[in-house]
């Protein structure tokens, strides 16, 4: 029973009764704070998506046509008929073996940065691929964009070392499977004729598949092979010890401050080269280098050291820029 003359406790109130002692225990839940809830977060853009669809078409019209492409209007029915004249399964033969394993190459190279960001929690845009129909590869490779400042010198490290690394477990078996397939043909050089400059490395394997070639001899290239040539060409620029390149990135990371000196004496060298030989190949990535930044920013913590086997890695992938190399690579007869 209760007594309706009793006073009742506040509505924001609860009265507890024990039942060992009957005393009261009053919790007030009046100032209880509302439950709280992250704020969404932002969609995320569609661009890396669209960007890769692009070079995937890019790249599979560059492999079926064997040759760079441009993507205007008047251009688009010259494409159909050279299509319609190899035949539709040969284009799309050729097209598939050089689309496919370039872009798994230039994927797994990203991916190695990008994880070891998420790793890292340092924030790192998803992969954005370049489309460049108008190129022989058909592609200007990819790039993930990181905040800088955040990540310390083991980080920056693993980070940049892990995309080269990545992109090589299928750039060279490709070549190699590429070198398998191939023919070796004897040349007799034709006005307008392009040959691909070879790296020590694919000189080492064309000795190991067919042997010594011959002054007038050189391989037929094929789809597989040139997809890995492009991969082992591609590694190698990003292995140039400059500024924000891979390269870059793991110099700075193994001797600190002193690799913006040999940055910008690598720049200066090859800028003379250049200019003693009339070769201007690489004139457009001198260009961007020195837009982007020769020298290398400090990471959020240089003091944290690497390790005897982080720093044999680092010097191990950096001597692959000697071996996949080439000062010529595209050379129009």
């Amino acid at each position: 029973m209760t007594d309706e003359n009793q006073p009742r406790p506040p509505s924001d109130q609860i009265i507890v009764v024990q039942p060992d002692d009957y005393q009261t225990e009053v919790k007030d839940y009046s100032t209880r704070q509302p439950a709280y809830h992250s704020p969404p977060s932002p969609p995320r853009s569609k661009m890396p998506l669209i960007l890769f669809i692009l070079t995937c078409l890019s790249t599979l019209i560059v492999g079926g046509i064997k040759g760079p492409f441009l993507p205007l209007p008047g251009q688009l029915q010259l494409l159909f008929y050279q299509i319609n004249a190899m035949g539709w399964s040969t284009f799309l033969s050729n097209g598939f073996s050089y689309a496919g394993p370039v872009m798994l190459i230039l994927l797994s190279h990203e991916m190695g940065h990008y994880l070891q960001s998420r790793r890292y929690h340092i924030p790192a845009t998803r992969p954005l691929f370049i489309p460049m129909p108008m190129s022989p590869f058909g592609t200007m490779g990819a790039v993930i964009l990181q905040r800088g400042g955040v990540a310390n010198r083991k980080q920056m490290f693993d980070i940049a070392v892990s995309g080269p690394l990545a992109g090589l477990v299928f750039a060279i078996p490709f070549a190699y499977w590429g070198l398998l397939n191939s023919t070796v043909e004897t040349v007799i050089p034709e006005s307008g004729a392009v040959s691909f400059g070879e790296p020590l490395i694919l000189k080492w394997m064309i000795t190991l598949v067919h042997g010594p070639l011959a002054e007038n001899q050189e391989i037929a290239m094929n789809s597989m092979l040139f997809a890995g040539w492009v991969g082992i060409f591609i590694t190698a620029l990003n292995l140039i010890p400059i500024g924000q390149l891979d390269g870059g990135h793991i110099l700075y990371t193994l001797i600190g401050k002193r690799a913006n000196t040999i940055a910008y004496l690598i720049l200066l060298s090859a800028i003379g080269y250049m200019s003693y030989t009339g070769e201007f190949s690489y004139s457009l990535l001198i260009l961007l280098l020195i837009f982007f930044g020769v020298a290398h920013p400090p990471t959020a913590d240089d003091t944290v050291k690497l390790g005897p086997m982080r720093t044999i890695i680092g010097w191990s992938t950096l001597a692959f820029f000697i071996i996949g190399f080439t000062v010529t690579p595209i050379t129009i007869h």
